[in-house]
């Protein structure tokens, strides 16, 4: 995902994750509240907050629970250590740039001095490290720091991988609140968001976008079921596309609409979110009448797949009116 592959910059080998099978459940006590990593000065150890939070603290301890919550929500894994300023200087980066994803996914801060079974397993030789965890598999990302405008590009495409394997939960930026005791890490799916979740799982994406659609018809106003409808409907479109063969249909055809379209659909799948919409952008620009509609109505889906509190969607949006006006 980077031209600095994680066994370059700071780790050896492959990544073994075995000796955290054997360490004990966090919820053998209560789960201490996830703590922003800017205001996060001391070193004391923090129980995963599930879904909640921008940022959680992972340990030794409760990883294995990390990593079970990386099936429902995207995980990127910040591994840096104390005595190294600048290691928590870019911690701070990513946290406020995790902010502008709308909780597309949830930052896990790992202090590699406090945490030496996860020092071992992750084989840290430098930090800061930044990989990712979607399905409880680690995604390599890179070694070293990296400023804001490089490292948007990457996340991008580490939320197009989240989505071609169904990981399109979304964690609560508002709730800071401490669960109670006993209470479950994962929180409960309403029926019909398991059934579509479920139906990802098996491929059947007939069946999941069904799901959201009865989720929707009983409350119009569920956007987790218009967001994963809008997800849903993508992989749908680019299901068995050639991603080269779409960009030379769409370069021989400049203002096809339903080309430019799966080349945008595609961009998107593979993080390209920025490139996505100035296409369809320039598109209703060189069209009018019913292409230009549908080049715009297919932007707005697009929107949706990204979250409307995106910063790339709100500007977006004040292009397309441009376009259109």
């Amino acid at each position: 995902m980077s031209d600095q592959p994680l066994t370059a910059g700071g780790l050896r080998g492959a990544i073994d994750l075995t000796a955290l099978r054997n360490q004990p459940p966090a919820a053998a006590a209560t789960p201490a509240s996830a703590r922003p990593a800017a205001a996060a000065g001391s070193s004391g150890q923090a129980g995963v907050a599930g879904r909640t939070g921008v940022v959680v603290e992972g340990t030794d301890t409760n990883f294995q629970e990390i990593a079970n919550a990386s099936v429902g929500v995207p995980m990127l894994l910040i591994l840096w250590a104390a005595q190294i300023p600048e290691s928590r200087d870019y911690l701070d980066t990513v946290v406020a740039v995790a902010g502008s994803y709308d909780g597309r996914f949830q930052v896990v801060s790992v202090d590699v001095e406090q945490n030496p079974t996860l020092l071992r397993a992750f084989q840290v030789q430098s930090v800061p490290v930044t990989m990712g965890l979607i399905q409880g598999q680690p995604v390599p990302m890179f070694a070293g720091i990296q400023p804001e405008h490089a490292l948007r590009p990457v996340l991008d495409e580490f939320l197009g991988l989240a989505v071609q394997h169904g990981v399109t939960g979304r964690v609560d930026l508002g709730a800071s609140a401490q669960p109670a005791e006993g209470a479950e890490l994962e929180e409960q799916l309403p029926p019909l968001h398991q059934e579509a979740y479920d139906a990802i799982e098996r491929g059947d994406l007939e069946g999941a976008a069904t799901a959201y659609q009865q989720a929707l018809k009983q409350n119009p106003a569920d956007a987790d079921a218009e967001l994963g409808l809008a997800q849903v409907g993508l992989l749908q479109r680019t299901d068995g596309a050639d991603l080269q063969s779409a960009r030379a249909a769409a370069a021989e055809h400049p203002t096809d609409v339903a080309a430019q379209s799966l080349v945008a659909d595609l961009d998107v799948l593979g993080g390209h979110v920025e490139d996505a919409f100035l296409r369809l952008i320039d598109l209703v620009r060189a069209t009018a009448g019913e292409e230009r509609e549908q080049a715009k109505n297919h932007l707005l889906q697009l929107f949706a797949v990204v979250g409307s509190h995106d910063e790339r969607v709100r500007k977006a949006r004040t292009s397309l009116m441009s376009a259109l006006f």
